[in-house]
C-alpha cells in the first residue's frame, strides 16, 4: 500500500472518528430537520452510513465504555431499519430513549461492581482513590441513574406525544443542558470538597 492511500485511509478514520460522535449527538436535529425536508427515502440512508461509521470507529477508555458505544450504533440501526420496513417513521424517536435506557444499564449494573463505573473514571486521573473518594463515586453513580430514569421517561413521553418539534428541542437541546448542568454541579461539589 502506498504512503499516500496509507495517509488517506487515516485521515478518513480520523474523520470518521471525531464526526460520527458530533453526528450522533446532533441526531434529535438531524431527524427533524430530515423528516421536514428530506423525507426517510435520504434520511434512512444517511443515518445508517452514520452509526455503521459509530459501530466500526467507536474506542473507549473502558471495555464497558466500549461496549456501549458499539451498542448505542446497533440500537440506531435497529432503529432505522425498524422505521423503513415499518414505513413508521416515530420509530425514530426512540433512539434517546434506548441511548438512556443503555446509559441506566451501564451506570446502574456497575454498582454491583467492585467499582463503580465513576469510579473507575476517577481511577484514570488519580489511581490512589481515597475511601472517601470511593464513597462519593458510587454516591454519583447513583445520580447518574436517577437522572437517567427522569430523562429517559421524559424523552418516552416526548415520543408518545408525537410532536417531533417537542422532541426534537427536549431530546437534541433541554436534555443536553441538563446533562452539563449535572456535570457542573458535581464538578463544584468535587471542588469544594477536594479542599483542605
Amino acid at each position: 500500500m502506498s504512503e499516500t492511500r496509507r495517509f488517506s485511509l487515516q485521515l478518513v478514520a480520523a474523520f470518521a472518528r471525531w464526526a460520527m460522535p458530533v453526528a450522533i449527538i446532533a441526531y434529535p436535529v438531524a431527524v427533524w430537520c430530515g423528516l421536514k425536508n428530506w423525507g426517510m427515502s435520504i434520511l434512512a440512508p444517511l443515518l445508517i452510513i452514520a452509526f455503521i461509521l459509530r459501530l466500526l470507529t467507536f474506542r473507549g477508555k473502558l471495555n464497558q465504555l466500549t461496549f456501549f458505544g458499539k451498542a448505542m450504533a446497533v440500537a440506531g440501526i435497529v432503529l432505522v431499519i425498524t422505521s423503513v420496513v415499518l414505513r413508521e417513521t416515530s420509530m425514530l424517536l426512540y433512539y434517546p430513549v434506548a441511548v438512556n435506557v443503555l446509559l441506566l444499564g451501564l451506570f446502574f449494573s456497575s454498582l454491583f461492581a467492585r467499582q463503580s463505573l465513576v469510579e473507575r473514571l476517577a481511577r484514570l486521573s488519580e489511581p490512589d482513590l481515597p475511601p472517601e473518594g470511593v464513597v462519593y463515586t458510587r454516591r454519583v453513580t447513583q445520580i447518574w441513574c436517577l437522572f437517567f430514569v427522569c430523562n429517559g421517561s421524559f424523552a418516552l413521553y416526548t415520543c408518545l406525544k408525537g410532536d417531533v418539534s417537542l422532541w426534537a428541542l427536549y431530546n437534541g437541546g433541554i436534555s443536553y443542558l441538563l446533562i452539563g448542568l449535572l456535570m457542573g454541579i458535581e464538578w463544584i461539589i468535587r471542588k469544594r470538597l477536594r479542599k483542605p
